[in-house]
């Protein structure tokens, strides 16, 4: 249900990203956009995301009913309109069970009480993400660090 709203909402979330009112979903959403590996087709979306001082973090949520993330294995150049601006920048999934994959999921679910309630983990800020619920996330969610170009 969740899945098929968002992608309802999408052509309007889009829009707003691209309009002069993108500061009131900059915050959290930007558009990507992905080339597909095997068709070479450019596609763009929008995406929630976590901004640190070295990366952004997206994490795909029910990914195992998505595709655009697989493209980022081992890595490959991504374009993302951040804030108004076009970007450009390098996107590699993280590995689930990875110490990174954990470390960046922990990040993420610091930053809001919502985002571990999307994801259905049970989050304890005073202990953190623990392995056993990083594996478990890992089931069903997928990370993308995308690191930009100065």
């Amino acid at each position: 249900m969740l899945v098929r709203l968002s992608t309802r909402l999408n052509p309007v979330i889009s829009a707003m990203l691209r309009s002069r009112l993108h500061w009131l979903l900059s915050s959290g959403l930007m558009l990507i956009t992905v080339t597909g590996r095997k068709t070479g087709r450019r596609y763009t979306i929008p995406v929630g995301y976590h901004q640190v001082d070295d990366a952004l973090v997206v994490m795909v949520g029910e990914a195992p009913t998505k595709a655009w993330w697989r493209n980022y294995r081992g890595g490959a150049p991504i374009e993302a309109q951040l804030r108004g601006k076009i970007l450009r920048g390098w996107g590699e999934l993280l590995l689930p069970g990875s110490e990174e994959f954990q470390r960046r999921a922990d990040a993420s679910f610091r930053r809001s009480r919502i985002i571990p309630w999307l994801f259905g983990v049970d989050y304890d800020r005073r202990t953190g993400l623990t392995a056993a619920q990083a594996q478990e996330l890992g089931r069903h969610a997928a990370i993308v660090r995308i690191t930009m170009e100065e």
